[in-house]
């Protein structure tokens, strides 16, 4: 009878499912390399045996409040003083926020995060900035350099989570800032630093003395090769604001969006210019994109591209040669080359534009990327430019969506490209032809609606 209960509880016991998928949760009673669920590699992890979830009530020491009794005030927007910043955040740091900044080495997380606390640190608060990464001589050495020390900024080199949180008991700051969560460890949890397990915990921590502080809290996250953030999935779900820092690294331009964001809107974006003396926001970084020349010059077209909600003007430069192989060469910069060849295709086939003998370069100015489609038509008068040798009026800006039949499609935000467009000094555009009209026009701008791609061709050569 002994030996049956036995077998039959070891029987049940490895039918328990006691492994689990850091990523997505997905239980298996035996460990895998590769999630049956999300399919990612090696976050399947040993659970132990499952045990039964809480059911029985307990004491309430916080009592539950009316909504309309809850005072907002206390989690009002702090304004950093750095207004691209502030823009997509929606309006500043939030007392008790926890906001995840990650980027690819070397795009400027540290040197914005170190300027955001010497400015708090200004106001006469207490902020530290932990560093995993650099020694505090280093982040001494940049600040500096950047003009970030204050008198109420504390520096602290530590990768245990245990060591800082202490800091944070003694120093009490008003603003925490880590570099990098992937860094620290606790010694509570088995694994090594940057591991699904320690980043759980660290940032499970972290979030929870800031939520009871009231300390807004800034966190530095790596990414992996595909750009993603480096560690479990759930790290982005606790967090209040996911914040991504882009760029190029032979460009200048940062750009900073919000992907995630409780406290505002997440269509916002943030331009900084990253120099020697630090980085900048920038109120209009058009000029970055578009080349100053005197005259007008034949396979260059203006574009106008949103970003968020905010419209930047952007140059396209394309160049044609007579290409002495029998397959001509496709190279672009800056732009989908998969999206540069359905353009050519469209404009030889719908436009009779000979182009099948002839490398095309096409390229953007200033090393800006342009993914919206609504920048087809100003590629593709740039390359029929060049092919014609013949300039662009000078002052034209262009912008729509060209498909495969050949017609220019309709984009959203007309009217802000537009009024853009005006306020830097250009005086013609051609738009795609919309239902809803193009909105108001300012005065003196003319513009010209246009519903293929052959229609804009023929205006203009």
């Amino acid at each position: 009878m002994t030996t049956k209960t036995s077998t039959a509880a070891r029987a049940g016991r490895s039918n328990t499912p006691n492994f689990r998928c850091a990523e997505c949760g997905y239980t298996t009673a035996k460990w895998v390399g590769r999630c049956g669920e999300c399919q990612a590699w090696g976050t399947v992890e040993e659970t132990g045996q499952v045990v039964a979830r809480t059911t029985a009530a307990t004491a309430v020491t916080t009592p539950a409040r009316r909504i309309a009794d809850v005072d907002a005030t206390l989690s009002g927007f702090q304004p950093t003083k750095i207004d691209e910043l502030d823009r997509v955040l929606g309006g500043g740091l939030v007392p008790g926020a926890v906001i995840l900044l990650a980027g690819e080495p070397g795009v400027g997380k540290s040197t914005l995060l170190l300027d955001v606390a010497a400015r708090v640190a200004r106001l006469g608060k207490n902020v530290l900035y932990v560093t995993g990464e650099e020694s505090a001589a280093q982040v001494k050495l940049r600040a500096d350099r950047i003009d970030a020390v204050a008198d109420s900024l504390y520096l602290s080199a530590e990768t245990d989570l245990g060591q800082a949180l202490g800091q944070v008991e003694k120093i009490e700051p008003a603003l925490l800032i880590v570099d990098s969560v992937q860094t620290l460890s606790s010694a509570a949890v088995d694994g090594s630093a940057g591991g699904v397990t320690q980043v759980r915990e660290v940032a499970a921590s972290i979030i929870g003395v800031a939520k009871a502080r009231g300390m807004t809290t800034l966190l530095v996250g790596h990414v992996t090769k595909d750009g993603s953030i480096a560690g479990p999935r759930l790290l982005e779900h606790l967090v209040d604001v996911v914040c991504q820092f882009e760029g190029e690294r032979h460009s200048r331009l940062r750009l900073l969006r919000a992907v995630k964001n409780r406290y505002g809107p997440t269509d916002e974006v943030g331009c900084f210019d990253l120099t020697d003396g630090g980085i900048e926001g920038l109120a209009d970084p058009s000029g970055l994109f578009v080349s100053r020349t005197k005259d007008p010059v034949s396979g260059t077209c203006i574009t106008v591209t949103l970003e968020g909600r905010r419209p930047l003007l952007a140059e396209v430069q394309a160049l044609l040669a007579e290409s002495p192989n029998a397959q001509p060469r496709r190279a672009t910069s800056g732009l989908d080359s998969s999206r540069v060849a359905m353009l050519l295709a469209v404009l030889q086939s719908r436009a009779s534009v000979s182009l099948h003998k002839d490398d095309s370069y096409v390229a953007t100015v200033g090393g800006v990327r342009l993914t919206e489609p609504a920048t087809d038509l100003a590629v593709a008068l740039a390359i029929a430019s060049a092919k014609t040798d013949h300039p662009l009026p000078a002052r034209l800006i262009a912008f729509g969506e060209v498909g495969l039949a050949g017609e220019v499609r309709p984009v959203p935000g007309i009217g802000r490209r537009i009024q853009e467009a005006e306020r830097l000094g250009f005086t013609h555009a051609i738009v795609p032809a919309s239902p809803g009209g193009t909105g108001p026009v300012p005065k003196g701008f003319s513009v010209r609606e246009v519903s293929t791609l052959a229609e804009a061709l023929a205006l203009l050569f």
